[in-house]
């Protein structure tokens, strides 16, 4: 019988309110058609495959571990695809006799007993997903010696479903390898070159056969050697990662317990043109083919030619295989800060059409390099590029990642009807001669002529918006023009021979200068709105444009015109304007 705990309670109430719903909506649906018996369900008990024991002490106690054992229900209805019901899991615990003694985190695991060499835990519920279901406390058996091993299998009952089984294998004993930190200097500038020699050392019983060294570094940094026994991969370009280059190398050879091993030929670290905030990360564990499928988790990899990265002990030890006793002292990284810099240029659009028409832009900005940007620790947006709607029209179709906002740039409740601006942000990361592109969908409310709204690229803190990283603020405003006079191109192009410090072009008459708006100001706002449409002036303390000058479009000849198309511009001339 399922004895009644707090947690237990609250599984049954639950069930009795599913059942509830359940008996609800079946009266609602009538007797017209009989309902069909669902298929029965199948659940998977897992954990980790082996579990390496630190041997039972001399003297004090032995050291503990914990074997998390949990059980997936397979369902991807997360309303409807729980199971509502008991269910038991048997341990078989015959396998670790005098190799293993095994007991229940108490607090986490209220419903479960060990009996001699069996155990049960009683639960009620399964819900969709992965899920713990019980979490084993393992330690050595006194008068168990280094190398004994036995499984505990986990098997699973419940009326009206099943239960895949698990075996987990308990080792007593095993190599421990311990990862050395290296004392890097984080503070570089590009092109910048140190010397990497990797070190580590098995603080296990037992020897390894074999390590499997991961390398993983940023964008921004490089390691030129490629080893014949090493596999790499980098991150797909497509994907929002850190660009990531990652090395898989297999190191053949016996390593002792007790000794201490450096590769024969240091690494060679580079920070790279394009470095700015980067990360190194050097793992070392017991080489096995399963242990490289996991680190490939499914990407291409790419067998290097170079020589052979070999490992030489430092210290020798005394003088077979297990899992890692301590795997968390398997890795280190390092995190690297280069003097470097990044140019964000903004660009716009030029769109025409008569009033109650739909046009299409396209606005965004381009890192110009030289460096990536990544806030790989923080996981915080690189940029914002904030987004001012022409006087005149209205917004009635944007990106996702895009949100409205108050003509001053604060918080807007509201954000399915037309706003009379928008912020969009970047994701973590921002790689050289990437960027973001924006496509919007406006109404043309009024026609008027050369309606403009400002694009700017900024710093995410609105009361800050100055990008740390970029030496050229004056590109980071373009303009989106509506029904512009002239044809002039609105995207952040740059004058003279410095290579982006250009004043951006078309510029509305009452557009502040970027560089001379005040950090951290929002400055003052003023908005007019009629039929959905709004305008603004002044807004992000970033240089940040009004709307500009417009002129109403009043005669009919001038409307015709302008429904002929006399003032549009093609899509081809805008996008080559913005590369060229």
């Amino acid at each position: 019988m399922t004895r009644s705990t707090p947690r237990t309670v609250l599984h049954r109430a639950a069930g009795s309110f599913a059942a509830a719903g359940l008996l609800a909506a079946a009266s609602l649906a009538g007797a017209a058609a009989p309902a069909q018996a669902a298929d029965t369900p199948v659940f998977t008990l897992g954990g980790p495959a082996e579990t390496a024991l630190h041997p039972y002490p001399e003297n004090g106690r032995p050291k503990s571990f914990t074997v998390e054992i949990s059980l997936n229900n397979p369902s991807e209805d997360e309303e409807n695809g729980g199971f509502g019901g008991d269910f038991t899991l048997t341990f078989d615990l015959s396998g670790v006799a005098g190799v293993a003694d095994v007991k229940f985190d108490g607090e986490a695991n209220p419903d479960c007993k060990v009996t001699g060499t069996k155990a049960v835990c009683e639960d009620w519920g399964i819900w969709p997903g992965l899920q713990g279901a019980a979490d084993l406390v393992v330690t050595a058996a006194d008068g168990s010696e280094s190398g004994d091993t036995g499984t505990i299998t986990v098997t699973g009952q419940a009326d009206g479903a099943t239960f895949t089984p698990f075996t987990t294998r308990l080792t007593v004993g095993g190599p421990d390898l311990v990862m050395e930190r290296l004392p890097f200097r984080t503070e570089l500038t590009p092109g910048e070159k140190q010397q990497a020699p990797i070190t580590f050392a098995n603080r296990g019983t037992r020897d390894a056969d074999g390590v499997l060294l991961t390398l993983r570094y940023s964008r921004g940094l490089d390691i030129p050697q490629r080893y014949s026994n090493c596999e790499y991969t980098v991150d797909d370009p497509d994907q929002p990662d850190f660009g990531s280059t990652t090395a898989l190398c297999s190191v053949e050879g016996a390593f002792e317990a007790g000794a201490t091993y450096t590769l024969a030929t240091p690494l060679t670290l580079e920070a790279t043109e394009r470095a700015y905030y980067d990360t190194f990360l050097y793992r070392i564990q017991e080489n096995s083919a399963a242990q490289r499928a996991s680190q490939r988790a499914g990407a291409l990899f790419e067998r290097g030619t170079g020589g052979v990265l070999k490992a030489v002990p430092v210290t020798k030890g005394a003088a077979a295989r297990s899992t890692d006793l301590n795997p968390y002292d398997n890795q280190q990284d390092a995190d690297f800060r280069t003097e470097n810099t990044a140019d964000f240029v903004a660009y716009g659009d030029q769109v025409a059409g008569p009033e109650g028409a739909t046009v299409k832009a396209d606005i965004g900005f381009r890192n110009e390099g030289p460096a990536w940007i990544g806030h790989i620790r923080s996981g915080e947006d690189v940029a914002t590029v904030d987004f001012t709607v022409p006087q005149g029209a209205s917004v009635i179709a944007k990106p996702d990642r895009c949100r409205a906002v108050t003509a001053d740039g604060k918080y807007r409740e509201d954000q399915k009807s037309p706003a009379p601006r928008y912020v969009c942000n970047t994701s973590m990361t921002v790689r050289d001669g990437s960027g973001l592109d924006l496509p919007f969908e406006l109404r043309v409310d009024k026609a008027m002529v050369g309606a403009s709204g400002a694009v700017t690229v900024r710093n995410t803190w609105l009361q800050n918006p100055k990008l740390p990283f970029d030496p050229k603020p004056a590109n980071n405003t373009a303009y989106l023009v509506l029904n512009g006079e002239g044809g002039s191109d609105s995207g952040g192009t740059t004058g003279g021979g410095d290579g982006g410090s250009g004043e951006p072009s078309t510029p509305p008459t009452s557009a502040p200068d970027p560089e001379k708006s005040p950090s951290g100001d929002s400055g003052s706002s003023a908005s007019t709105t009629s039929g959905g449409t709004a305008g603004t002036t002044g807004g992000s303390g970033g240089g940040l444009a009004s709307t500009g000058s417009i002129a109403l479009i009043g005669s009919g000849t001038a409307a015709a015109a302008l429904a002929a198309g006399l003032v549009l511009f093609t899509a081809a001339r805008r996008r080559a304007a913005r590369h060229a």
